[in-house]
């Protein structure tokens, strides 16, 4: 029944240039499901549209005394009630099936983009704001794509009722013809302040969400300080706002329903009052008005699915207008994807313009920072991140000209607070990689093994260390053996250039002297760059770089920049360094 194996195996390529093109490209997606949907939501809505006509036939048989004829129209009552029931489960079942595959897709998009993106996603929007947009916008998205089949059903089924109107009563059927889209029009004044209040507590809702997420993950930080009870404040003016900003929207969606309610009532009785004089007239008969009160009656349907759908749909293109400018974010700029995907820069010159940088193939490369600050600054900017990352080459060619995934599979940045998600060490080295590097020789030189074992004693329900389990990010472990493990990670992907931040600032020093050693061995003819100010690390590399103010300003061996460059030297061993 074309009903889609959830995950699924691809999401596909969403069109993002507007939220109506994303939305109209989910509904290409899925055309089966929503034209089977839109099959059985016509069929139940015609079914119940033609109940009016039986009933009348019943009534006018049973005052002419024919009861043949109430005998055949109560026939084809229960023919049309027991269509109607078949139909209405099966149009169930698939705007069930319409409204779970759309909301599944557009989660599956922004979790792969969350997850091509990484810890980018973080600086791009707040934690808060992907998770309104994984549970409330996708929700509101598959919502819409639920009610679509009732929709197409309810605009056939007025056309059909009107059609059979005009042809008992010319003037009725014109009445309701013409009445109903009137009714359903003046709802449109609503849908503009709608959308735009449910923008404001969408925005509101996400900034709510931000400091909620924030705040628990520096609790500890928070009550360390004594700033706990100001940031509760903080979130519970923030909720308030959300609060009022769903009053506000409450009013709309009410006045929108209240109307749903209303606006047939008064068609009903307008048509109801006209047919009464056309009976009067001699113009109906009795069983021709009670059809047409039935029809009136059945009227009220399709008019609140009007109403409904639009509501619907406007909250889908809000919703959808979030989820598109999170599947924005770092799109893959335009270039030619290289037909093998294999193409090396192991013996590419990595330069950035910005900070005069130059990072030469092979070589294990120190960068000294005199301001602390320019050193992720400058680690992102070397791997694509962040303003000015796009006029740093590589083998002479922008990374902005570059095709994404293959920047990401070229250059790979560890940041200097690296992030380890729940589950296991197995899990945890689960990344791509070039085969080059197994987990062991990874972790030998993170000098990690330690960790491994002291993640296998906090677990204790497994003997095999790759299935013991790391909690989430790594909050059951230290600073330290947290680095480790993420340099150990990083290692294990092999990337033609690795750029490592601060990697070794929360181990001692013996650790350290030994991470070194292992890493210039391990990394030998691949090109790695380590952001530090480590001695220990910084002999250990073949070229160093000094940058003041951003830019680098001396270029060589550690110990000959200690003992030739004064400002290098103050850095690097915190010396004072007198001005002359």
């Amino acid at each position: 029944m074309f009903l889609a194996r959830l995950p699924l195996s691809d999401p596909g390529v969403p069109d993002l240039r507007s939220p109506a093109r994303f939305l109209a490209w989910i509904a290409r997606r899925q055309w089966q499901s929503l034209g089977l949907g839109v099959l059985w939501g016509t069929v139940w809505m015609l079914a119940q549209g033609a109940v009016p006509a039986a009933l009348g036939l019943a009534v006018q048989s049973a005052s002419d005394h024919d009861v043949r004829g109430v005998l055949i129209a109560a026939a084809i009552v229960l023919a049309l009630g027991t269509v109607q029931t078949g139909a209405g489960v099966l149009r169930h079942r698939m705007a069930v099936s319409n409204w779970i595959t759309a909301a599944s897709r557009t989660q599956q998009l922004v979790v792969r983009r969350a997850t091509e993106l990484g810890s980018q996603l973080s600086r791009e929007v707040a934690t808060g704001e992907v998770v309104a947009v994984t549970s409330t916008d996708v929700e509101k998205i598959g919502s819409a794509f639920d009610v679509l089949a009732r929709f197409v059903g309810a605009v056939v089924a007025f056309f059909a009722v009107a059609f059979v109107l005009m042809r008992t009563s010319p003037f009725l059927g014109a009445l309701v013809l013409v009445g109903v889209p009137v009714l359903a029009l003046a709802v449109g004044p609503l849908l503009g302040p709608l959308e735009r209040r449910e923008s404001v507590q969408r925005a509101r809702l996400g900034r709510s969400s931000a400091l909620a997420s924030d705040t628990v993950a520096g609790l500890r930080v928070l009550r360390g300080i004594g700033g706990e009870e100001m940031f509760v404040r903080r979130f519970q003016l923030s909720s308030q706002d959300v609060r009022v900003a769903a009053v506000q929207v409450a009013k709309v969606r009410s006045l929108l329903e209240s109307l749903q309610v209303a606006l047939p009532g008064a068609l009903i009785v307008i048509v109801v009052w006209v047919g009464a004089r056309q009976v009067v007239d001699g113009e109906l008969s009795v069983g021709q008005l009670v059809a047409f009160y039935a029809y009136s009656a059945f009227l009220v349907l399709p008019l609140r699915t009007f109403t409904e759908g639009a509501q619907r749909w406007t909250s889908a293109y809000v919703a959808a207008r979030r989820v598109v400018r999170v599947l924005r974010l770092d799109r893959e700029p335009s270039g030619i994807m290289p037909e093998t995907g294999t193409e090396s820069y192991a013996a590419a010159t990595l330069f950035d313009p910005g900070s005069d940088l130059r990072v030469r193939p092979g070589l294990l490369t120190g960068v000294v920072c005199a301001e602390p600050d320019t050193a992720e600054v400058l680690a992102l900017r070397l791997a694509g991140f962040g303003p000015g990352s796009d006029d740093v080459t590589l083998a002479g060619t922008r990374l902005a000209d570059l095709p994404r995934p293959l920047l990401r599979r070229a250059v790979l940045v560890q940041d200097k607070d690296p992030v380890l998600l729940s589950g296991t060490l197995a899990e945890l080295f689960d990344v791509p990689r070039s085969g080059r590097v197994s987990v062991a020789a990874a972790v030998a030189t993170a000098s990690a093994v330690d960790v491994l074992e002291a993640v296998l004693d906090a677990d204790g329900d497994v003997e095999d260390p790759m299935l013991a389990r790391v909690t989430e990010r790594g909050r059951s472990l230290s600073g330290g053996q947290r680095q480790r493990l993420a340099l150990a990670r990083s290692l294990v992907v092999d990337p033609d250039i690795l750029i490592l931040d601060e990697p070794t600032s929360a181990v001692d020093a013996h650790t350290e002297s030994r991470i070194a050693v292992a890493l210039h061995q391990a990394r030998q003819g691949r090109t790695t760059v380590v952001l530090s100010a480590s001695p220990l690390v910084l002999d250990q590399c073949d070229e160093v770089a000094l940058a003041v103010d951003g830019r680098v300003v001396a270029v060589g061996r550690h110990r000959v920049l200690l003992r030739d460059e004064p400002r290098y030297r103050g850095v690097v061993t915190r010396e004072e360094v007198s001005t002359p």
